[in-house]
């Protein structure tokens, strides 16, 4: 198990560790960075000028560290930190490369970095140039994709001998997030069906395919090629959510599916259900807020992750899931050898908690 603290002259130290983003995830995550034991925050990143120069602490709810947030890039790389935890909305490959080759481990929630096969060639190249120059490695990881879809099916299928599918279910009550703009802006709640929206579908094949194809290869069973489809469900009566009115006959539910296939069956699946009542015109199995994963083999498994936190308290709660993966993976890509590192590459985290 890699050590939360390095070898230096005078003994041991902690792991000097940089927040990138101070958003949802971010904030969370620094609060973990904070009350770590065996990290040391040495930096905050942030992109508002309002956040500039604000103490680490008031990010998060906790006292004054004497840690100040700086949008200047040049600062965070004089700081010589062993790891960066990149969590901006979108990953900027060329502040990545900087990172990386000025000496610094990258732990991101950006997912661009799952599978290193299927990244465009020349991006590839570019980053693992920009590891070798700094001697250092990044990952990606989170919630899922990362430890639903990675993570624990590696965990399940270690005790396979035949493997013949695996199928990921994702459950998510919306109703009490009070997102307009998240849930009728960009994910499409409470329009007229009509042909469900491609964008959708395309998003997550672009978020979990390569998750997927790296599970795939990692049990040395790699997939020929991804199948993504989308289908809505709406509302049979008017109803009331969080985010605003859900007219009847409008969007009230969303299932997509991305599949590897291998041989022109299916071997690897991701469904998403996301839904904003269960009062739909059509027949959904929906479950509460959580995963379902199925391990079809010579020994199967049906198995239930539930988050029993109530629903008006998901969007306070639900964010430790994702940032906390990422804080628990920082003594291990600081420990692996330089490049793209993916969950197999990687021991299992052991989150470090005395």
């Amino acid at each position: 198990m890699p050590s939360n603290t390095v070898e230096n002259t005078g003994g041991t130290r902690p792991l000097r560790v940089v927040q990138w983003a101070t958003g949802t995830i971010g904030s969370r995550a620094l609060r973990a960075v904070i009350e770590h034991p065996g990290l040391s925050l040495v930096g905050v990143y942030v992109h508002g000028a309002d956040k500039a120069g604000v103490d680490a602490g008031d990010f998060c709810g906790l006292g004054t560290t004497g840690v100040t947030a700086t949008r200047e890039i040049d600062e965070i790389v004089d700081l010589d930190a062993d790891c960066i935890l990149y969590m901006p909305s979108g990953c900027n490959m060329d502040e990545v490369g900087r990172l990386l080759s000025a000496g610094s481990n990258v732990v991101t929630t950006t997912g661009q970095f799952h599978h290193p096969a299927s990244m465009d060639p020349d991006v590839r190249r570019t980053v693992e140039d920009a590891c070798r120059l700094g001697g250092t490695s990044i990952h990606s990881t989170g919630s899922s994709p990362g430890f639903i879809s990675e993570a624990i099916p590696l965990a399940l299928t270690s005790i396979q001998r035949r493997l013949d599918s695996l199928t990921i279910d994702e459950y998510a009550d919306l109703s009490r997030r009070p997102s307009p703009e998240l849930l009728f802006d960009l994910m499409g709640f409470g329009q007229p069906p009509g042909e469900f929206a491609a964008y959708r579908v395309a998003y997550l094949q672009a978020s979990f395919g390569p998750s997927l194809m790296h599970l795939a290869d990692a049990l040395g069973l790699p997939v020929d090629a991804l199948e993504s489809t989308g289908e809505a469900g709406t509302a049979s009566r008017t109803v009331e959510i969080a985010a605003g009115t859900l007219p009847a006959g409008t969007i009230a539910a969303q299932r997509i599916s991305v599949t590897g296939m291998r041989a022109g069956q299916p071997l690897v699946r991701f469904r998403a259900s996301w839904y904003c009542t269960t009062e739909l015109e059509q027949e959904w199995d929906l479950h509460e807020t959580g995963w379902h994963i199925s391990v079809a083999g010579d020994a199967p498994l049906e198995v239930d992750l539930r988050m029993p936190i109530p629903l008006d308290r998901m969007a306070e709660i639900s964010p430790a899931y994702t940032a906390n993966r990422a804080v628990n993976a920082v003594a291990a890509v600081c420990a692996a050898p330089p490049g793209i590192r993916t969950t197999a590459d990687l021991p299992q985290f052991i989150a470090a908690l005395g």
